[in-house]
Order: structure tokens, then sequence, then C-alpha cells
């Protein structure tokens, strides 16, 4: 029914996800990420320079090994077509793919095996975890060493549901992140276990912990009078009587899905500023393997602090606060206050500051 012709004053304008400006259409991906880590924010920004990525890793001859995460993809999927091409020219390729994605098994079955003909080292994760994280990572020769470089994300590697999905990437060749993400593939395709973790928080082994260790340093500071703050955003949380009683939720219904997953802990310079695959669930921190990884460049982590989430939290048109009793009410500008739609200003926000693709 959405469809229908005649109701242009009902829907959304239509709009173009433009390249971030670091990558602009044909650009060298990894001489890129090679100048400073690079954060993408979809919808807004195009998903083509994840594909890119995965595709110019594909065909360069300097590339030797190319490992990634594959939930609710397909065989039709970009990546998965780049994936295949590059095992056909001899790259040591691994997919660890996820069949019980909910909704998606029934047709997850036929393109592992199309990947497995192609010479793609396909995994299928372990029996009682599910593989939820959002992993890339690319193996390149470059004159005497090996460079490594990863893409973590919120989301998944999925080209679909990157139009309509609001979810975050990180690009970087950052040494300590590539030894964690090579040790995660470890982990996934059974080689080993026992690694000392630098820049990722792993479930189920850490992050629980990791997480209850940050809201109590917060805790600590607010009750000794320190400033202290705790931000997330997330897709679900469970609420528990006398302990979430006083927690402040809000959920945006828009246009797009909001499914990036931010938390922030503490407040200016010294905040830590993480993004994840995770949600704060007993099923994420103990049944799945998640991913939460820092931002360090200080320019990403100034983005984030500074324009998204004040942005998210400012929306009070299509934004809704829960209450006590469970339900939401909608948000509405107060006497005074100019009216503010957080998609609607970050895709005007975000635009300027991209390129256009071709």
């Amino acid at each position: 029914w959405h469809g229908l012709p005649g109701y242009d004053h009902l829907r959304d304008a239509p709009f173009t996800p433009r390249r971030p400006a670091e990558l602009p259409e044909r650009a060298d991906v990894f001489a890129a990420i090679r100048k400073r880590d690079i954060l993408v924010h979809h919808p807004y920004q195009s998903f083509n320079c994840v594909v890119d990525f995965v595709e110019q890793a594909a065909e360069d001859p300097n590339v030797l090994a190319i490992k990634q995460t594959l939930y609710r993809s397909g065989s039709e999927s970009p990546i998965v077509r780049a994936l295949m091409s590059a095992a056909e020219t001899g790259k040591n390729v691994t997919a660890v793919v996820e069949l019980k994605a909910r909704f998606y098994a029934r047709t997850s079955v036929g393109w592992p095996r199309q990947m497995q003909r192609a010479g793609v080292h396909v995994v299928f994760g372990f029996l009682d975890l599910k593989t939820h994280c959002k992993t890339t990572l690319v193996v390149r020769r470059e004159g005497n060493r090996l460079r490594r470089y990863v893409h973590l994300g919120t989301g998944n590697y999925n080209a679909t549901t990157a139009k309509i999905y609001t979810d975050l990437g990180l690009f970087t060749c950052r040494q300590k992140y590539g030894e964690d993400v090579s040790a995660l593939f470890n982990m996934l395709t059974g080689y080993s276990l026992g690694h000392q973790w630098k820049r990722l928080v792993i479930a189920p082994h850490e992050l629980q912990f990791k997480t209850l260790e940050l809201i109590r340093r917060e805790t600590e500071k607010a009750v000794n009078g320190q400033p202290a703050r705790i931000f997330g955003k997330l897709n679900s949380l469970p609420g528990l009587p006398c302990l979430s009683d006083d927690s402040r939720v809000r959920r945006i219904i828009d246009r797009f899905l909001e499914h990036s997953r931010i938390y922030v802990f503490g407040v200016g310079d010294d905040a830590e500023v993480y993004l994840s695959s995770a949600d704060w669930m007993p099923r994420n921190f103990r049944r799945r393997v998640e991913t939460m990884f820092p931002i360090l460049e200080p320019v990403l982590k100034k983005q984030i602090i500074e324009s998204i989430v004040p942005i998210l939290q400012a929306d009070n048109v299509k934004s809704r606060e829960m209450q006590p009793d469970g339900s939401y009410s909608r948000v509405t500008p107060g006497k005074g206050a100019v009216p503010l739609r957080a998609q609607l200003q970050l895709l005007e926000e975000l635009t300027p500051a991209s390129v256009e693709e071709d």
C-alpha cells in the first residue's frame, strides 16, 4: 500500500545516500584508511563504500586474505559476489556464516554452498552461540610487511537493509584492532583461544563484565560529586523493578529503523565512546558472539559526542518517552521550542560533508 499514487504529501522526500568525503567514487580505500580512521553513518552515507572495501580487496593482487562475518546476507549481495571472486583468484577467503538469523534461516542455505563451490572457506560458527558480530578483516602485503585493514560495524553486511536501518561503521588499520580482529576470526574458526584483547570487547567472554565496570565507574563518580554520564543507544533493554525505575528511556520511530548501538561513558575529553553489535540483553551478553569497540580518533569521537548523540536526544517530533507503566507517550515541542526531527537533521548535516555518488 505504500506505493499507492496520489499521496506524495504523506511521504518523505526521496534522497540519495552520499559517500563520506574521505571515500569518494573510485577512491583508493586502503590509502584513505591509512590516513586516519573513517566513520560511516548509514543510511545517510552510502553503504557502497563498504562494498568498495571488499571489492577492492578482492581485486587487489597485494591482498592475501579476506575474512568476514555474514549475518542476514544472500546470494545477490555484492559483498558475497566479491568474496567468491576473490576466492576464485586464489586469495584466502573465510566467511563465518550465521544460519540462525531470525526470519532468515529458510533463505540462508543456498548461497553458502555457492561460496564453498567458489573456494571460500565457509564456517558456520558455534552450535550454542549465535555469531552476531559484524566484522571484516583484509590482510594486505605492503612492501616487506603485512598490514591489516578492518571494518567493524553495528549493522549487517546487507546492502538492502543499509538503506533503511541506521548503523555506524568504522574503518581502521590501527595495529591493535587488526590483532584483535585476527584473533576473533581464529576463535570463530576454532584455531585458537586465550588471546588478550587490546581493543575489542567480546561477548560472551568480557562484554558483560566490561559494561558493568564502566557503569560502576560512572556511578562512583556521581556519588562523589564528580561529573558523570552514561548514554546508551540500543535496540532493546530489559526493565527490572526497583532497579530501572529511575532510568529515562526514549525511542525514535521514524523513516529509518534505529539500529545502531552507541555507548558513551563519562563527560568531556575523558569520555569513552563505544560502538557495538550488541544490545544490553542477557542473550547478547551470554549467548552470542558480539563485539564492542572504542572510537579513538578524536575527530570521530567528537562527531559522536557533540553531533550525533545530542541530535538524537533533542528529537521532539518523532520521539516517544517511556512512562512508569511501560507505555510510551509522544514527545511534543514545548512552548517556544523549535521542532527537531533527528533523522532529518542528521540527513541535512551529513550531506554537505559528503560526496554525491555518480
